[in-house]
């Protein structure tokens, strides 16, 4: 095989791994996307009295009250835990949707750029963690995303943030 041929099935070969690598990028995002689209963020308030379910675009699907409920909570204490318990759901629905995307890009600033560019398009704001129960009651809030188990403070993101559905 003379030197231009060599060079010619080089070429083909290279076509040929580009054309393979975009295959299991586009695999990697079409996977990201149903699994972006699946996530769920769910909280219980530190006393167990409310339960929310947080869908990706951080809308309440579900909000659940214990039976303790029915001991004369009052409206006002009872208000306030669900507030709180809506946002704790949030941001755990934003933790697992950056855990399917980290795991589908890993770190890259690509996903930064385009959270970024988000933004700055559709004027999305993070979803910020509400921090301690406002009533003072019970411990750390019980936090689960899809089942499993809840990254500690040193695991998780510094930064939360929801990719909103169009």
């Amino acid at each position: 095989m003379n030197e231009t041929a060599k060079h010619l099935v080089q070429r083909i070969q290279a076509v040929d791994d580009a054309a393979a690598a975009n295959r299991t990028r586009a695999e990697t995002y079409r996977a990201m996307t149903e699994q972006l689209s699946e996530v769920t963020g769910t909280a219980t308030s530190p006393d167990g009295v409310v339960t929310v379910e947080a869908g990706p675009d951080g809308t309440v699907e579900k909000v659940t009250f214990s039976d303790a409920v029915r001991s004369g909570v009052d409206p006002a204490e009872l208000s306030a835990r669900v507030q709180h318990t809506i946002a704790l759901a949030r941001v755990a629905a934003t933790r697992a949707q950056a855990e399917v995307v980290q795991r589908g890009l890993g770190s890259s600033d690509l996903l930064d750029k385009v959270l970024a560019e988000d933004k700055k398009l559709f004027g999305d704001s993070e979803p910020v963690d509400p921090g301690p129960d406002p009533l003072g009651h019970g411990s750390a809030p019980a936090c689960a995303r899809g089942g499993r188990e809840q990254l500690s403070d040193d695991e998780a993101f510094e930064s939360f943030r929801v990719l909103r559905r169009s």
